[in-house]
């Protein structure tokens, strides 16, 4: 089994199943074709990366139930729906939910392999990300909560003189906790830690099952 990303296709027409392998795999993907979504999920491993390309209406378990399967697993990989052109409704329902596009059929191979090749770079930044999130999360633990407050109201780009005002503590005690904060985060630079806490306030506030885009990052500069 390859650990490159991997594009899992699953729709119950044979034929449609043959096209899109020979489509993406055009394109230097990694493709694996199911037939049912039980399929999918008797064989998908949650370690897995890439992207799922999944019909609307297929027999027994239907595209949208496999999507609510897949994030009640907590399994994130994007999805993109096959619709036909009674489906366009359902499927802008289903990106509500979280899934990352539709395309209809007849669909155009060009644009189909564009966005199933766009929807893998985002499973992988997205991968790249999460693991980035769970380090400063891991971090943040070792703060004492003083060190926490802190650390909220540097992020926020409160000055040393306004946090030992709004904490009632000396500047010089804020200046220790911040000496500390930033080397238990291992920040670099004020900067830097600042991007560490938008990284983890932009997952909180993302929809389920949203790949992230880069956060931009603000806050004070280093000589506050």
């Amino acid at each position: 089994m390859s650990d490159r990303p991997t594009v899992f296709i699953v729709d119950d027409d044979e034929a449609v199943l043959r096209l899109l392998h020979t489509l993406i795999s055009s394109v230097d993907l990694e493709v694996e074709t199911f037939r049912t979504a039980q399929a999918f999920l008797d064989a998908f491993k949650p370690t897995r990366r890439g992207c799922i390309l999944l019909d609307i209406r297929m027999p027994g378990m239907s595209g949208l139930e496999l999507q609510r399967e897949l994030r009640e697993r907590g399994i994130r990989l994007p999805v993109i729906f096959l619709s036909g052109h009674g489906d366009v409704q359902v499927a802008v329902h289903a990106m509500k939910a979280g899934a990352a596009d539709f395309i209809e059929k007849p669909f155009n191979n060009d644009l189909l392999r564009d966005r199933v090749q766009k929807a893998v770079a985002e499973s992988q930044y997205a991968d790249q990300t999460r693991m980035r999130k769970d380090e400063v999360e891991m971090r943040i633990a070792t703060l004492t909560p003083r060190e926490q407050q802190v650390l909220d109201l540097v992020a926020l780009g409160n000055t040393n003189k306004t946090i030992a005002r709004q904490l009632a503590i000396s500047q010089r005690t804020v200046e220790i906790h911040r000496a500390k904060v930033m080397d238990k985060m291992r920040a670099e630079s004020l900067a830097e830690l600042v991007r560490m806490v938008a990284l983890l306030d932009f997952w909180k506030k993302r929809p389920p099952g949203a790949a992230p885009e880069r956060p931009a990052a603000s806050g004070p500069t280093d000589d506050q």
